[in-house]
């Protein structure tokens, strides 16, 4: 068995955050990641996605975006700056490393690779993301469907979709830059259970991600304070509120149905259907923690305070959905989460 410091479950953008941080405290940890290179998912979502947040506010702690810092960074660019900044980490970056799980072994915590191999570590931090675990929401007729369905996750884009009927289920942010794309080459509407909600993307002569970060709304810990937060509204700079509202795509109610090859909308009305996209979003992707008690709970959610195990000390979590704000599972904001997560780790590890 290797022994190591503190391992880090994850080479994407919350995994090299949390490497990074842990370094700055005196830790030497080891990135197991599972894929081939250390960008996360990125190279695996859609080809035309483009960052919501301007360059100047989408970089990780210690290595800005080069290029113009008001310009929104394609995919590619995203994928290529992981890659760098994975390159300048003085860290032990392990690819081809998928975690099978991790388990304590009283004085520390075990994990387990696939395919054979064990480390054990005195802090893990789980930075796996959500895109390993996309929700598909239990429509009634889905399994029963014989249309093609699938999950944004697996959507690259339109092309294989020409001159289809197409249905996009979703009120977010790729549900509605999906649904609009689609609207170019197919007959595609958006379901929503209810309207779409936008956001400007520009105030003032600022881009919106300017005023977060000037109020401090950005940073702040509002994620302790809600039980259940608030979906996001699709920012835009007037071009998707202008393609629902001259029906490209059109946004219909939720349906009632699906069945065979059709779907019944929620007025009775009933039309032929040949592809379902579920742009209905992802959970934590944390199958590993599952059988270390106390972990996570029965829905597979991760326990936790403000990123830190109240179970297990020496385990922690970057990057999850409003782990303590708006921003942090987000290229711009999951740095902050990270460097708390380090001090925290590096003072249980101090007293151990």
């Amino acid at each position: 068995m290797e022994h190591v410091e503190a391992v880090v479950i994850g080479g994407g953008q919350s995994g090299l955050a949390a490497a990074h941080a842990l370094v700055g405290a005196g830790l030497k940890p080891v990135v197991l990641e599972a894929s081939d290179r250390a960008a996360g998912s990125w190279p695996r979502y859609y080809d035309s996605l483009t960052l919501f947040s301007p360059a100047r506010f989408s970089a990780l702690p210690g290595m800005p975006f080069g290029g113009n810092p008001d310009r929104y960074p394609h995919r590619d660019e995203v994928v290529a700056y992981l890659t760098a900044y994975a390159a300048r980490l003085d860290v032990d970056i392990r690819t081809g490393r998928r975690v099978a799980a991790v388990r304590s072994d009283g004085a520390g915590l075990t994990v387990d690779l696939e395919g054979g191999g064990r480390l054990r570590a005195r802090a893990v931090v789980a930075a796996t993301g959500s895109f390993g675990s996309p929700h598909r929401p239990d429509l009634p007729g889905l399994e029963a469907f014989a249309g093609q369905v699938l999950h944004a996750a697996d959507y690259r884009g339109p092309a294989p979709f020409a001159g289809r009927r197409v249905v996009v289920v979703g009120a977010g942010n790729s549900a509605v830059q999906i649904a609009a794309e689609l609207a170019r080459e197919s007959r595609t509407s958006l379901a929503t259970r209810a309207p779409v909600k936008f956001a400007r993307q520009h105030l003032v002569g600022k881009d919106l991600h300017f005023w977060l970060t000037r109020t401090g709304l950005d940073a702040a810990p509002l994620g302790r304070l809600l039980k259940t937060p608030p979906a996001p509204p699709v920012l835009d700079d007037g071009r998707y509120r202008a393609a629902l509202t001259v029906g490209a795509p059109d946004r219909l109610p939720m349906f009632s149905r699906l069945a065979d090859g059709r779907v019944t909308w929620a007025d009775g009305a009933t039309e032929r259907l040949d592809v379902l996209i579920l742009a209905t979003g992802y959970r934590p992707h944390l199958p590993y923690l599952a059988g270390l008690d106390g972990a996570l709970d029965r829905a597979g959610h991760p326990h936790h305070r403000g990123g830190a195990s109240p179970a297990h000390p020496g385990l922690a979590f970057v990057g999850l959905e409003w782990q303590r704000s708006l921003s942090s599972n987000t290229l711009r904001g999951v740095g902050r989460d990270a460097a708390r997560t380090a001090r925290r780790l590096a003072a249980h590890l101090a007293r151990s």
